[in-house]
């Protein structure tokens, strides 16, 4: 065979190399490239930070159902720690701990589960918690507008996921809190989600004065709230204009959750322990990072059974 013909075929030999290699480039290289970009989706979401729901009308449904069985999820912003003042319930991550996706039913009145689980920095599921008033992980619950409080505590599996039967009794969109104390941290965190439940929303407001009812009985608050310091906050529990007696629960007189109006951020409330308080009285301390509007929930324990009180006040 002559030089000019060798030329030819080494030629073609080549392009059928590089035809091929490109073919096979053009296979491998999408399905790369997706799975890179699912783990930056997953990555993300892992660590959203202060997750927001779309906004509740009163008329118009709810989108966000998705094909998992469970409420649609949300993932938000970033440098939300910075923005919120460094409260904490602001993000789903915090010193290296993640709040993983939340499962839940879709829709109003459909009885299921809610799960979850805890992740560490060296991304495994955290097992091992430290108790804080008398539970390892405190489920707070509240849909956007401030309605639908929920104060509850889910069961841990020997592999580490949280479950609790869960019922939705109202649609809209939701922030769910895992208050806790993982026990190599030794510290406390409250990591956050955003959830969205299918159906019409009829809008809700709290009390905006300094009294409002607890089932059967009537709550009566005292004390302003301070922005920028730390505040006493008082509250006194009747029924028919008389002091009633209340139940040690979770191991205080009540149990105050305090969250700022807008972003939903959790606020640090402590009880103050006071000696010689008046039957039905209660006392906590709460440190509100910025001026504006708050939603105060006080949980207390009277015969056995818990009720809450609904409370929106200014800091000033």
């Amino acid at each position: 065979m002559n030089a000019p013909a060798r030329l030819g075929l080494y030629a073609g030999a080549l392009a059928l190399v590089f035809g091929a290699s490109f073919g096979v480039a053009a296979l491998v290289v999408p399905d790369a490239s997706s799975s890179a970009a699912s783990e930056e989706i997953e990555a993300a979401d892992a660590h959203a930070e202060t997750p927001h729901s779309s906004p509740a009308t009163p008329s118009g449904p709810v989108a966000g159902h998705d094909d998992g069985g469970s409420a649609h999820e949300e993932s938000g912003s970033t440098d939300a720690r910075e923005a919120a003042g460094a409260v904490t319930g602001a993000t789903a991550s915090d010193r290296g701990y993640t709040l993983s996706r939340v499962e839940a039913p879709n829709e109003v009145g459909e009885a299921g589960i809610l799960s979850f689980e805890i992740t560490g920095p060296d991304g495994d599921v955290v097992t091992a918690y430290d108790v804080a008033h008398e539970k390892e992980l405190h489920l707070i619950v509240v849909r956007t507008d401030g309605a639908g409080f929920r104060h509850e505590h889910p069961t841990r599996g020997a592999d580490g996921r949280w479950t609790i039967p869960w019922t939705w009794d109202a649609a809209g969109g939701y922030r769910v809190y895992a208050d806790l104390v993982p026990s190599e941290l030794g510290e406390g965190l409250t990591l956050t989600r955003s959830l969205l439940v299918e159906g019409g929303v009829e809008a809700s407001a709290p009390s905006t004065g300094m009294t409002a009812a607890a089932g059967a009985y009537e709550v009566t608050m005292t004390g302003d709230l301070a922005a920028g310091a730390s505040s006493i906050l008082g509250f006194a529990v009747t029924r028919d204009g008389e002091p009633v007696e209340l139940e040690p629960y979770l191991g205080a007189d009540g149990h105050l959750v305090a969250l700022r109006e807008g972003d939903l951020a959790y606020l640090h409330v402590h009880p103050e322990h006071v000696d010689g308080h008046e039957p039905g009285a209660v006392s906590f301390a709460a440190e509100a990072p910025s001026a504006g509007a708050y939603l105060l929930y006080l949980d207390v324990q009277i015969d056995g059974e818990v009720h809450t009180a609904t409370f929106r006040v200014e800091a000033s």
